[in-house]
């Protein structure tokens, strides 16, 4: 039986929120479905998740900086960039979302973002503040004008207390929006 995912290689950026867990899942459905993952972690996500869950998870080295070259050689974050069908941003940080919108690459995700030609999915987690937020809504404005593709965040009870939109999307719609947007590749 021919599984979702054959033959398609997608790296994961995780961002620094308490939602980066969730992420760990996403991974092994994605390797359990026949993809290959690489992931990619900003500093502050192994806060909340480790290399070692990571690696274990995807089966391959997690890319944590620039200067990275265990799988890759020389110029990584354009390697991994070009070599990606999909990329998945998840859970995708206000920062982030706040980088790519201005052209700012100061790290391996938000460089490897701006050098990709492949299609980008951003899976917002945040405080139901910072997600309202003007200049955050206008950044997601932005970037969906551009071609970035979003799973909306769900409302609900949120790491921080309160109760409002910005829990991370469910495993299940983070999936459909890889699927949709791999065939959609496919169908070029």
């Amino acid at each position: 039986m021919r599984k979702k995912f054959s033959n398609k290689k997608i790296l994961v950026g995780i961002c620094a929120s308490i939602a980066a867990y969730k992420t760990c899942e996403l991974i092994r459905s994605l390797v359990s479905e026949g993809a290959s993952v690489y992931v990619l972690v900003t500093k502050n996500a192994l806060h909340f998740v480790t290399s070692l869950t990571l690696k274990t998870l995807s089966g391959h080295p997690v890319i944590e900086n620039i200067f990275d070259e265990e799988e890759f050689d020389n110029i990584m974050h354009v390697q991994v960039a070009h070599w990606a069908d999909l990329i998945v941003i998840s859970p995708a940080t206000a920062n982030i979302i706040g980088k790519v919108a201005h052209g700012i690459a100061d790290d391996i995700v938000s460089t490897t973002l701006l050098a990709t030609r492949s299609p980008v999915i951003f899976a917002p987690a945040m405080n139901d503040q910072m997600y309202m937020n003007t200049i955050f809504q206008e950044n997601l404005k932005k970037l969906k004008a551009h071609g970035y593709h979003f799973v909306e965040p769900e409302s609900g009870y949120l790491a921080c207390g309160y109760e409002g939109i910005g829990r991370l999307a469910s495993q299940d719609a983070i999936l459909k929006k890889i699927e949709s947007c791999l065939k959609k590749v496919h169908s070029r």
